[in-house]
């Protein structure tokens, strides 16, 4: 027991410490994962060895809770919609990344047949650390995150024919390792427990033939699919009567696991099973229930695998052979990526799109790992090759983190250039442009079109623009921050320019440009914050509105009412505030300096503070007017 507290205490310390100063940095959460693990174990050696191995092996729970959230945000649907991508670049990526580094390990004065499992190995993309970062940024709606996503479940269920595939390039057994199976199986006590249910798991497929565990395999699939649709609204209902909270998450984690299991059961991939039941509980009204459920679990063990992978790390091998360690790191990089982007091009992504993918996918991963220790025990690699692979793998992964900065990088020097390749031909002109028509947009242009004025709507969400036209609103494709699309769509002859887009930053762009190029043009801009307010009026915006200031005033009126006030007196209290708030905020704007954080401008918190004052004298002392008031009526009447 002390020495598993021990074990915590170390991983635990190096989490909370090593990643927020990571994310302080700018690095992300991954990279800091990453280095709190090259700390506890090569550097300190707090950790390391046989007990890392297996806690790595519990860690990669995590993947598998990752791939059922992201299940559970796609509908069947939209899976269905990606069978293009999933089998076309998906399927490409593979072939041609795995002939690629076979060609590559050839010339190296590798065999065909050890180069060719080297190939299958450095083809798969770590999904953990991908989808952890695209999550974190906020890319996996975009063109690039969602084609990298195809790639990774693509390659997540081809991992299950290459365990198949890879036995059948073992090398001719020497006296040696025949000597060494023999004395191993003879040191090796009975199977118990886990390693002994997982055994039985794979003497139920092996005994088959192949006819029958392809029938078990499909059945165990319809399973989980007929379970999901049929089964889960009783379970849950028997759940809910109980009342108790952590039923809930005893189901969630019940579902996970008994389906992870069914499918190793089967000799599939536990992620795979975990997805396929995402996706088919998308629709259930549960899934906000499972999602909240399985969150924290899912981010613990993704940040303890990412942990494992830097405490794993063999730095006598590295500065054994530094040079050819690293380079051939960067050799997987470079090869992977000139693949990836090749394919990008051709299946038309461009600009920021083209790089995330790139970019994001070059790596080697988690699954290769699994596959480097299952090639070592089939004898399909050389002694000594494997330990050299798994440090190659592990340093790709390391260095993943430092391609996505890469990334932020790019994306900011090409966002006047390389995206506007793929946008749309603006054939028309408006008094009204509008720029994002996300949920603010939408209500914004039907007011305005259908009081009889027409307008432009640009955005760079392709299927936002398709869902209009099916409604029989005309919309153009392409980034609303360019200069070249704005003059297309009319820039100096608008009247109005709406700057509706999610991004504050691109709404900061897109006013500062539009005020540059066109002063009289009268500016709306949509804020997220009142800090985004002074930002706004900065750059020149003539009307900002907070997306949720009218409606939290209509909520906060509600409540008056329900409190006591007739409809007349809240309403009155609504406006005086909405008037105070307003020129609140024009004083504070002349007190705002961005390069100060608010909470350290002793001169805004002062003046803050007295106008909050104000505002609760005013409405005070209107409430003991209206109150005067009433009384003198009743005292007439």
């Amino acid at each position: 027991m002390e020495g598993f507290l021990f074990q915590a205490s170390i991983y635990l310390a190096a989490t909370v410490i090593a990643v927020p100063l990571a994310a302080r940095l700018g690095l992300g959460s991954v990279l800091g994962y990453l280095l709190a693990g090259v700390l506890i174990g090569p550097v300190f050696g707090f950790v390391g060895g046989h007990e890392t191995a297996e806690l790595q092996h519990v860690a990669e729970f995590g993947v598998v809770m990752m791939l059922f959230l992201i299940g559970l945000e796609l509908e069947p649907r939209a899976l269905w919609d990606m069978r293009h991508r999933l089998l076309g670049l998906g399927g490409l990526q593979i072939v041609l990344t795995t002939l690629a580094i076979m060609t590559g390990a050839s010339l190296l004065g590798l065999g065909w047949s050890v180069a060719l499992a080297i190939g299958l190995i450095f083809a798969l993309s770590s999904t953990a650390i991908v989808l952890q970062t695209l999550s974190e940024k906020r890319l996996m709606r975009t063109g690039g995150g969602r084609s990298a996503f195809s790639v990774l479940l693509t390659q997540d269920i081809a991992v299950i024919p290459m365990l198949a595939f890879l036995p059948l390039l073992a090398l001719p057994k020497t006296a040696d390792m025949v000597l060494g199976e023999v004395l191993s199986r003879g040191a090796q006590p009975p199977e118990h427990g886990a390693a002994g249910a997982h055994q039985v798991a794979q003497s139920l497929i092996a005994s088959l033939p192949g006819w029958g565990a392809t029938l078990v395999t499909i059945g165990a699939v319809a399973a989980i699919i007929l379970a999901g649709i049929y089964l889960t609204r009783p379970v849950f209902r028997f759940i809910h009567a109980a009342r108790l909270r952590e039923m809930y998450t005893a189901l969630a984690l019940l579902i996970v696991v008994s389906i992870s299991f069914l499918m190793m059961l089967v000799g599939l991939s536990p992620a795979l099973g975990a997805f396929l039941a995402g996706v088919v509980l998308a629709n259930s009204e549960f899934r906000h229930e499972l999602e909240s459920d399985i969150a924290p679990f899912k981010g613990l063990l993704l940040g303890l695998f990412f942990i494992t992978v830097g405490a794993g790390i063999n730095f006598t091998i590295l500065f054994g052979a530094p040079f050819l360690v690293v380079g051939l790191a960067l050799a997987v990089i470079v090869i992977k990526g000139g693949v990836l982007c090749i394919l990008g091009w051709a299946f038309a992504l461009r600009g920021r799109d083209l790089w995330l993918f790139t970019l994001g996918l070059a790596q080697a991963g988690e699954f290769g790992l699994v596959l480097i220790g299952f090639t070592d025990q089939q004898h399909v690699l050389p002694r000594g090759l494997s330990e050299t692979l798994l440090l190659v793998v592990a340093l790709t992964m390391l260095i993943t983190p430092l391609l996505f900065i890469l990334y932020d990088w790019l994306s900011q020097h090409i966002q006047d250039s390389d995206d506007g390749q793929d946008a749309d031909e603006i054939d028309e002109k408006g008094p009204v442009i509008i720029a994002g028509i996300g949920r603010f947009g939408q209500i914004v242009n039907r007011l305005v079109r259908s009081s009889g004025f027409e307008t432009v709507v640009l955005d760079h969400d392709l299927n936002a623009i398709q869902q209009m036209r099916r409604f029989g609103i005309k919309g153009f494709l392409g980034d609303p921050t360019r200069p070249d699309l704005l003059h297309a769509a009319g820039l100096h002859d608008a009247r109005v320019l709406v700057a509706a887009l999610d991004d504050p930053d691109a709404v900061v762009r897109l006013v500062a440009f539009a005020r540059r190029e066109c002063p009289d043009l009268h500016i709306i801009a949509r804020a997220h914050d009142r800090t985004h307010v002074f930002r706004l009026y900065q750059a020149g915006a003539n009307d900002i509105v907070r997306e949720l200031f009218d409606s939290s005033l209509r909520a906060g009126r509600y409540v008056l009412e329900n409190m006591g006030l007739t409809e007349f007196e809240a309403a009155e209290l609504e406006k005086t505030f909405y008037k105070h708030d307003r020129t609140s905020v024009r004083e504070l704007a002349a007190l705002w300096d961005p390069t100060i954080p608010t909470t350290d401008n002793a001169a805004y918190i002062s003046r803050a503070r007295e106008l909050e004052r104000d505002l609760e004298t005013m409405l005070l002392s209107q409430l003991e007017e209206s109150a005067a008031l009433s009384a003198e009526e009743r005292d007439e009447t």
